[in-house]
């Protein structure tokens, strides 16, 4: 048994080492290629200038354009990567992700009417604002709807989220449907998922949104690791079951809708990277969590990559990317949980 601890936690160590290794040559390649390429030898000079004292169309592509978009790429696949597996813990179900309880399609219906009809009060923040808040209001009519008899079941939050997200995707086709030609472009391509016209206002509102749930969720492994043995063991040594569970789904709720409100929709980081990960180093929470913001910072950062130089003179959504990625690893992952269920 030490045997099997001590290579489990080389492994970690393993992993770790090779996310944040991948995740530095993905951002590297990230800020100098594109439509417009900067050369890596040129990049020490062009960071050290700062913002403000660049010079040259390098440094204006690089602080205005690319770093932006980098960062905030970065900060949302951390968000996604984290609520998946904070919603992989509670449901005790590694299929979970956020988008079960309406927070995506929630925040979906809120891009589509200020799409539609034209709201502006807050300028380029208009669409993110309306996607977070009603991805969070969403998510609380989900939670609130299944409560009876005070208490929350999984099983009530599963249902009622799939009738949710039902009647919310209903009203986005509505919208689609009647949405002027250039209103219905715009929504469709919110919900392909973009880091398109990424500023650096828009890095500091999601980093602030990110930062804050990821120091939450860390102060929650140990009880998330003891909620894993079941709720009567869990709550024989002091856990608050129902209140981890409340916690646990605003913290991911709060992180996704952070996410696609500035993103747009972007699907299968939540449900692969925490399961891929988890069967690496182990369910473990302690690492779980971390290593899921690694694994979704780096699926965003590839998957912009290839959105941007894949068809020239193009940027493609990026949710086409991540689907691609994540669709066969999620095939060849369940797969495994089938042959492991069945004995194979």
């Amino acid at each position: 048994m030490t045997q099997t601890f001590e290579i489990r936690r080389k492994t970690r160590g393993y992993l770790f080492i090779a996310l944040s290794v991948l995740l530095l040559v993905a951002a590297l390649f990230s800020v100098a290629i594109g439509q417009y390429e900067i050369s890596l030898r040129e990049l020490p000079a062009l960071l050290k200038a700062g913002p403000t004292g660049f010079e040259g169309m390098d440094g204006s592509v690089l602080w205005q354009i690319r770093l932006p978009r980098l960062v905030l790429g970065l900060l949302v696949g951390a968000a996604l990567g984290v609520g998946g597996a904070l919603m992989q813990a509670v449901f005790a179900n590694p299929l979970a992700e956020p988008s079960v309880i309406g927070v995506t399609s929630g925040a979906g219906v809120g891009a589509a009417i200020v799409i539609v009809f034209g709201f502006n009060f807050l300028g380029s923040s208009t669409v993110p604002f309306a996607a977070f808040i009603t991805g969070m209001f969403t998510t609380w009519l989900v939670y609130t709807l299944s409560r009876l008899g005070g208490k929350v079941r999984v099983v009530n939050l599963i249902l009622v989220g799939i009738a949710v997200n039902a009647i919310a995707g209903a009203i986005i086709s509505f919208f689609i449907f009647f949405a002027p030609t250039t209103s219905r472009e715009q929504i469709i391509f919110w919900q392909m998922g973009t880091l398109s016209g990424a500023k650096w206002e828009h890095v500091g509102v999601v980093g602030v949104i990110v930062a804050f749930g990821l120091i939450c969720a860390w102060l929650l492994v140990k009880q998330l690791d003891l909620l894993a043995l079941g709720d009567k063991a869990a709550t024989h040594v002091g856990v608050d079951v129902s209140m981890l569970r409340t916690l646990s789904i605003v913290l991911a709720t709060l992180l996704t809708a952070g996410a696609v409100s500035y993103a747009g929709l972007i699907g299968f980081v939540g449900l692969v990277i925490p399961h891929i990960v988890r069967t690496v180093a182990g369910p473990s929470n302690a690492v779980l969590i971390p290593a899921s913001a690694l694994g979704g910072a780096l699926l965003i950062a590839g998957a912009d990559i290839g959105s941007r130089t894949i068809i020239p003179f193009a940027d493609l959504p990026i949710g086409i990317f991540t689907a691609l990625v994540g669709g066969p690893t999620f095939f060849i992952l369940l797969r495994r949980m089938m042959k492991k269920g069945a004995g194979v």
